[in-house]
């Protein structure tokens, strides 16, 4: 069974960092762009960060720019994220997700992502 599990979520004050991680099992994820997406209450869910196969090419939202980092660790099957100077904005359910086509590139629109994990809250205090 292919599975995605996210952790790393928690509680954090404004200004903290957390760092979420997403491993993958059932199948390896080598050829596939990873990405993150976050869904705050009463929004769509959204893009945070993606990352293609080689792990040489990132997205970010403008949002996150310069504050969040996304890494792969192909060895391992795994995509971290890495947030920093959070934000109360940054407050969401925030999932991992993986491409459902092999390739290069690094894809940023949702409807490419066809494997997603279960989602791990992260809640951001003023």
């Amino acid at each position: 069974q292919v599975q995605l599990v996210e952790s790393g979520g928690g509680l954090v004050q404004a200004g903290g960092s957390l760092r979420l991680s997403c491993a993958a099992s059932g199948r390896t994820f080598i050829n596939y762009s990873m990405g993150w997406f976050r869904q705050a209450p009463g929004k769509e869910r959204e893009i945070v960060a993606a990352i293609n196969s080689s792990g040489g090419s990132t997205y970010y939202a403008d949002s996150v720019k310069g504050r969040f980092t996304i890494s792969r660790g192909n060895a391992k099957n795994t995509v971290e994220l890495q947030m920093n100077s959070l934000k109360p904005e940054d407050t969401a359910v925030y999932y991992c997700a993986a491409d459902q086509t092999p390739g290069w590139g690094t894809s940023v629109r949702e409807v490419d992502y066809g494997i997603w994990g279960q989602g791990t809250q992260v809640t951001v205090s003023s």
